[in-house]
């Protein structure tokens, strides 16, 4: 048995404008590093984050990456000493799926450090433990993808089904994070209990024409169908600049442009890194404009998702 093992996961953006809850998709970069060694003392073990992660909790009852590697480990009945670090790339409270990316990482490590049998897949009831303690909600759009790379669809999460979907090979994301934060629990405390019928048969449209977008690669469809009616109208309020920033990437040619995951990120879906760099400029730009400084990322869909690195 290997005495360490490091491991990558990818941001990601959830809901991917039309698809609350259901729809995430995995960037190439940025990404959590979580390295695991065997120890001869028992339990899990943290190591400090370094600055500016060295507030995030180190107990592995409070850290998401500990929750799920505990969950792991009760599921195969092992009990095993366990040394984590974590070398966060993503940032923290940005709605890049920071908490999810550190989750899958470790159990990523793990199982290949144990030699667990089974796929990326077979991981991801562990991260959805850790998401419940991180967010009060165990939803998949976030660790999905990034397990398992590219777009992916949460038809089901009890019991878990979980889709892949086709995309043009070409496409290319850019994402904007503004310094500042919203709380994932914030984010969802605004969004209402009830939605109207006519509502909700309108996004069933947007995610449905999106989904067929994908498979055929008509880009038209997936442009039109890049349409929150949920969550975008309430989250946008908490976003200064929210409607420029958005008219500044479509004005560049993006597909579509909303708010990744819970905010206060927002990322621009782009056919080509071309539009897709020319739609970070002037998203950054508009979010200068409201006094708003923000790092920029550029990135591909990531094909493979969570992997072991040397």
């Amino acid at each position: 048995m290997k005495q360490s093992v490091r491991a990558f996961a990818p941001a990601t953006v959830a809901n991917a404008i039309s698809g609350f809850d259901v729809l995430g998709f995995a960037l190439e970069k940025p990404g959590d590093i979580v390295t695991c060694s065997v120890s001869n003392r028992g339990g899990i073990r943290i190591a400090p984050l370094k600055h500016p992660y060295d507030k995030l909790p180190t107990d592995p009852t409070l850290n998401t990456a500990g929750v799920a590697v505990q969950a792991l480990l009760d599921a195969h009945q092992l009990q095993v000493g366990l040394d984590l670090v974590i070398d966060k790339g993503v940032p923290i409270v940005g709605g890049m799926g920071s908490s999810a990316s550190s989750a899958v990482a470790a159990v990523v490590a793990v199982k290949e450090l144990l030699e667990l049998p089974g796929s990326n897949i077979d991981l991801l009831p562990f991260v959805l433990e850790s998401e419940r303690v991180a967010t009060g909600v165990p939803h998949a759009d976030n660790a999905a993808p990034s397990l398992m790379g590219g777009f992916s669809l949460v038809r089901s999460v009890d019991p878990l089904d979980i889709i892949t979907i086709d995309m043009p090979k070409t496409f290319a994301c850019a994402l904007v994070h503004p310094h500042m934060q919203i709380r994932t629990r914030d984010a969802r405390e605004i969004l209402p209990q009830q939605i109207s019928m006519k509502s909700a048969t309108r996004q069933m449209g947007h995610i449905s024409g999106f989904i067929t977008g994908m498979f055929t690669g008509d880009l038209a469809l997936i442009s039109r169908s890049l349409v929150d009616e949920l969550a975008e109208p309430h989250r946008s309020k908490l976003i200064p600049g929210y409607a420029e920033v958005k008219a500044a990437a479509l004005e560049k040619g993006a597909l579509g442009c909303g708010i990744s995951g819970s905010g206060p990120s927002m990322f621009a879906l782009c056919a080509t890194e071309e539009i897709a760099r020319s739609a970070r400029v002037a998203m950054q730009s508009a979010f200068q404009k409201v006094n708003l400084e923000s790092d920029g990322y550029l990135s591909g869909i990531s094909k493979l998702g969570a992997h072991v690195v040397e």
